[in-house]
């Protein structure tokens, strides 16, 4: 029997804004983290054009901006991609987004952690000689950062995850500032033409697409404001702000810093870029135009771990407070903390899940190699739910809203969408289709067979839902959002 909204535990009403709201989307895309490690392997394929590939990849992801903003204006809710699912496709295929999206939302904080331990440890070892087995201390500092953000409620956790992306942000749009003024007389809008795409093997449009594929990876996270719908001030609109600015924002970041790396004298051979400074191509530019300043630059990357896995974590026990609300994880995910109105619960269960699997992974492969491990899960699928989540934009005004549908965006926009992730699931899973796609290494090498179980268990948890508490998955499809009243202060009415 489907709970009242009178009994329905229930988050900060109206706690946050679209400040907040949008650097919830912008931490979790960890632009200084991206800038430094994504964005750089494409190089390889497309040299001095990386930014044509970047200006690509935006408006690949704009596409799918676009139209989970056309979802959260008429679905607003914690549960984000498996009410837009659920509704507008079937609620089995609701619950199985929820399933996957539960799942690989739990290794964002994990895997963050580890490349917050193994960035500073890397760092302590070459200026001071630490050892490098101290990453696994750096692991529990961050999660306990992360633990008390997310206990004490959204208001702390945005407001700090503002704080730390505006810091990341300045940070790197100034060393790319220092790199263009350096460049001198060579500045050049040839890198935004295919003139400049000539690795070889890959020239012109080949390298500009698979660069593109690359650089798309770096944007995943621009979605994560939507599980925060129930905690914002009108929903229906800042939700949909906040992704679509999220994504356009650090997309012209995106491209500024690229062009500064790819018009730099200090960047050397670009389709080697990625190699520069041991892999670290960013602080060695920082060092070139800094000096001892670099360190800002190490500070700024690991701030942006920090603030990708405090994202990371609200959006992970926001989906689990949903899903403990209607039953399909433990009722107690649902708990609401009766000062912080934090899913308190679910904020420690993530703490403990994230700090078990990068310590038990980091261990055994590593800290980099489990890191790449646990990022390439989820991307895997994520890219799945943005094609689901595009035909769900379809299907949804075609079907609910057709007098408000739009052939542009709820048609051409979304299919565009779909054709631009089907190469970027090929790559992250190492598929050999195209001759740019690399074989994955080990542990990598088995993202698709682990992400595959963790689908088939979740299918087989669906078939006894079906037969024993079909009511539960109907509820997927439920809004919450203007149910329970609620006072300015973002106190639950009674």
């Amino acid at each position: 029997m489907a709970a009242t909204a009178a009994k329905d535990p229930a988050l900060a009403k109206n706690a946050i804004g679209l400040r907040e709201v949008l650097f919830q989307s912008v931490t979790h895309m960890a632009p200084a983290a991206a800038v430094a490690f994504s964005i750089p392997a494409g190089a390889a394929y497309v040299a001095r054009a990386l930014p044509l590939a970047v200006v690509l990849a935006l408006i690949a992801c704009l596409f799918v901006a676009v139209s989970i903003g056309e979802l959260a204006k008429h679905l607003p809710s914690a549960g984000g991609f498996y009410t837009y699912t659920s509704k507008a496709l079937h609620p089995w295929v609701g619950f199985l987004v929820a399933w996957a999206y539960a799942g690989a939302e739990a290794l964002i904080a994990s895997f963050l952690f580890l490349n917050f331990s193994f960035v500073l440890a890397d760092a302590l070892n070459s200026e001071f000689g630490w050892t490098k087995d101290t990453w696994w201390i750096w692991v529990l500092a961050t999660a306990l950062i992360v633990l008390a953000l997310g206990y004490f409620g959204v208001r702390v956790s945005t407001r700090a995850g503002t704080i730390m992306g505006a810091f990341e942000i300045v940070v790197f749009g100034l060393i790319a500032l220092w790199l263009i003024v350096k460049a001198g007389n060579a500045n050049t809008f040839s890198v935004f033409t295919t003139k400049s795409a000539n690795v070889k093997g890959y020239a012109g449009m080949s390298g500009i697409i698979a660069a593109c594929v690359y650089s798309v990876l770096a944007f995943t996270g621009f979605e994560s404001a939507a599980p925060l719908a129930e905690e914002a001030r009108d929903p229906k609109r800042t939700i949909r702000q906040a992704v679509i600015l999220s994504c356009l924002f650090i997309g012209i970041f995106y491209v500024f810093t690229t062009y500064a790396a790819s018009v730099s004298p200090f960047s050397g051979n670009m389709a080697t870029f990625s190699s520069l400074g041991n892999g670290d191509p960013w602080t060695f530019l920082a060092r070139a135009v800094w000096g001892v300043g670099w360190v800002v630059a190490l500070i700024a990357i690991c701030n942006s771990c920090l603030a990708n896995a405090n994202a990371g974590s609200n959006a992970t026990t926001r989906t689990w407070f949903a899903m403990g609300r209607i039953r399909l994880l433990p009722e107690i995910m649902s708990s609401v903390h009766p000062r912080w109105k934090s899913p308190h619960f679910a904020v420690v269960t993530q703490f403990v899940v994230a700090v078990g699997l990068a310590l038990w992974l980091g261990f055994q492969y590593g800290a980099y190699t489990a890191w790449l491990f646990m990022a390439t899960l989820f991307t895997l699928i994520l890219i799945v739910i943005y094609i689901l989540v595009l035909l769900s934009c379809i299907t949804y005004y075609w079907r609910f809203q057709r007098q408000d549908a739009n052939i542009l965006l709820h048609g051409v926009v979304p299919v565009l969408g779909i054709v631009a992730f089907v190469p970027a699931f090929l790559a992250a899973g190492g598929l050999r289709v195209f001759s740019f796609i690399s074989k994955l290494t080990y542990p990598s090498s088995l993202a698709g067979l682990v992400d595959g179980i963790w689908v088939l268990i979740g299918v087989a948890y669906l078939v006894y839902l079906q037969l024993k508490h079909p009511e539960r998955l109907a509820q997927t499809g439920r809004i919450f959002v203007d149910e329970v009243p609620s006072e300015p202060d973002g106190k639950i009415s009674t």
